[in-house]
Formats: C-alpha cells, structure tokens, sequence
C-alpha cells in the first residue's frame, strides 16, 4: 500500500503542513498540489464541491506525493465509506462532541471486526495499491472536530476512543461555543486557552492536534504549542487575497491611460 507520509511525518515529532480545497475544480486541486503541502483537504462541508468533483480533484492530487484528504458533510456511514473507497488517506469529521459520536464515526471507517465498513475500495486500491484492505485500518487517518462546548467536556472520553489518530479544531465554531466571534487566528482568551487545553490533552492520549489556520504566522505560534496539523487558509482565500492586492496596487497609483506612474 501507498505509504500514508503524514503518520511519517509525525512519528519524527514534526508537524505536517496541509492545504484546503474548496474550490471545486481538478485544476486547482492539481496546482494546489505543486506547492509543497504535505496533504490536501477536500471540503465536502463548507465548500462548494460533491462528490463527483471530489473524485477528479482526488486524481488531480495523486499525481503527486501530497497525501489526499476529505472533511465530509457529516458523521454518515454512508459519505465517510464512499469518499474512503474514493481513496482519500484520512477523514475529518465535524461536529463530534462525544464519546459514542466518535465511536460511531471510527467504526464507519474500520473493516470488520474493527468496524462495518463495507468493503469495495473501488479508486482506493488503485491509488493505494491492491493491499489496500490489508492495511487500511492501521493506515486510514481519522480526525474528530473538536468545535463545540460538549466537546470541550468530553475531550479525554473523545481522545481515548482507539482509532482517533487525530482531532481538528475548528476555530470558527469553537469560537462560537465560546462565546466569542467565530473567526481564525484568535486572540480571545477563552479560545486560545480552549485550543492549548486541547493541545495539552491531544499529547496526554498520544492524538495529533490539528487546527485551521488563516495564516503562516499563526500556524507557526499552533505548532509551537504543540500542534502537528496545521491547515493554512484554503485555495478560494489564497485566490481572493492574491487576487485583491494586484487590483489594489494598480488602483492606488491613480495612473490615467497613456501616462506612465512614477518610479
């Protein structure tokens, strides 16, 4: 099987650099996928992309060494199992605020006896290798998102579930649950100290702590307090910003047509 490099990654103690997809197109998947992200997150939740789109950006990604991921709508069975035969390496699951919810979620992902999930790795084994089912229980990432304030009371039952490789921090939401403005990068002292609690917990059970991050700087502050995920904006704000700044430097110069700014 296709080595999954993320659980590489972190048993050297580092942290994997992963990007978002929410535009629902191959071809920005596949130029994401030239930009030294270590994994890839399609955004079946939030963004705009089904199924369908999801396949191709998948292909996209797999011509290179970038390690595919999903977040999917939901804790469903039956869209955790599809987008897995899809061959995506790891799942991220929102709103997972119990044990038994992350139970159910691990089992969906495990082959018997270690779950149900149904076997009929159609793309996985042609992306991973025909061994798949041999390895895909140990080599399948699956994240629970810590985001609300249940959660918060259910993190050591939620971290000690086997199968919890990991756990997202959804800023935004957990911003909410605490009462604060849902935005990335936080400064309110309720969620910066819900996310170093999660953090501190995530290193007491052995669980890779994830974050979602709108820049590098912060993402640097997450891994330093002990995050090993870290998620760096996503592809339609890398596109809007890039896109904003060009359209401002030209307008602020206020050239008019046939006269040259000067330098």
């Amino acid at each position: 099987m296709r080595e999954n490099t993320l659980r590489t990654i972190w048993a050297r103690g580092e942290a994997v650099v992963n990007g978002w997809l929410s535009i629902p197109s191959a071809f920005s998947a596949e130029v994401m996928a030239h930009q030294g992200f270590d994994s890839l997150t399609v955004d079946m939740q939030h963004g705009v992309v089904d199924y369908q789109v999801a396949v191709t950006m998948l292909q996209a990604v797999s011509t290179t060494p970038v390690i595919p991921l999903a977040r999917v709508p939901w804790n469903d069975p039956a869209r955790l199992m599809k987008i897995l035969d899809a061959g995506v390496y790891g799942v991220i699951c929102p709103m997972i605020s119990t044990r038994a919810q992350a139970e159910a979620l691990v089992a969906a992902c495990k082959y018997p006896p270690r779950g149900y999930r149904s076997f009929g790795p159609v793309r996985a084994s042609l992306y991973a290798g025909s061994d798949y089912g041999d390895h895909a229980d140990d080599d399948i990432v699956v994240m629970p998102m810590i985001e609300t304030a249940e959660a918060l009371k259910n993190l050591d039952a939620i971290l000690s579930v086997p199968g919890v490789a990991a756990i997202y921090v959804g800023p935004a939401d957990l911003s909410l649950a605490l009462g604060c403005k849902p935005r990335l990068d936080q400064t309110d002292p309720p969620v910066v100290e819900a996310q170093q609690m999660i953090a501190e917990a995530c290193k007491r059970h052995g669980v890779v702590a994830g974050i979602h991050n709108a820049t590098a700087a912060y993402a640097l502050r997450m891994i330093a307090a002990g995050y090993q995920f870290v998620t760096l904006a996503s592809d339609s704000r890398f596109l809007a910003a890039r896109a904003a700044e060009e359209v401002a430097a030209v307008r602020k110069t206020g050239v008019k047509a046939g006269k040259l700014p000067a330098y």
